[in-house]
């Protein structure tokens, strides 16, 4: 019978195996890197970021987006970031066209061309977020999807794609939001390099 510490060893031997094999993968760095010039190309040419996800990715989704329109490390200007989902629109758009629809409908009513839009899905299978793609493709919106496992059939939706290639969605979500700080302090950098980093 398994003891309770034994879940905690497994599990953190897990979890560092996972990125130990992603930060040693020269492909998933190029990736990331691609993911950093993406967003700092969005706020150089006064676009928006939107993000979107279901269940604890929305959760992801909306702690990307506070740390952009409030704070990450620096003190710098605001970031136009939202993530899709209020529950007053998930709502109505649910009940009304159906819940596939809940964040192609709002990207419609707020994206514009030069806008970018993230997809979190652990499983790539979420019917939502592609139709939110097929959205943004319409509109002139670039889209990046982080994703897990295979990648399902979302890896062949958006213009770029991260995939975590593990088993869990604990796991997944672990490593994208990982990736998602990363890409703030990274973007941060390149936009505000003379900016004072704060620690509280």
């Amino acid at each position: 019978m398994r003891e309770t510490v034994e879940i905690w060893k497994e599990a953190f031997q897990e979890a560092h195996k996972i990125l130990n094999d992603f930060m040693t993968s020269p492909s998933q760095i190029e990736k990331c890197t691609t993911f950093t010039k993406k967003i700092v190309e969005t706020y150089r040419n006064n676009g928006n970021i939107f993000i979107c996800g279901n269940g604890g990715s929305h959760c992801d989704a909306m702690h990307f987006a506070e740390e952009l329109t409030g704070k990450n490390r620096l003190e710098r200007r605001p970031l136009g970031a939202l993530a899709l989902g209020d529950p007053s629109h998930v709502t109505c758009v649910g009940n009304d066209y159906g819940f596939e629809h809940i964040f192609a409908r709002q990207l419609a009513a707020l994206g514009r061309r030069g806008d970018l839009l993230i997809g979190l899905s652990t499983s790539g299978n979420s019917k939502n977020i592609g139709l939110a793609f097929e959205a943004a493709n319409e509109r002139g919106i670039s889209t990046i999807a982080l994703l897990g496992r295979d990648g399902g059939w979302l890896k062949d939706k958006a213009e770029h794609v991260i995939i975590i290639p593990a088993k869990t969605s604990d796991r997944i979500q672990e490593m994208h939001i990982k990736i998602l700080h990363t890409v703030i302090e990274a973007a941060e950098f390149e936009l505000f390099p003379r900016t004072v980093s704060v620690s509280l």
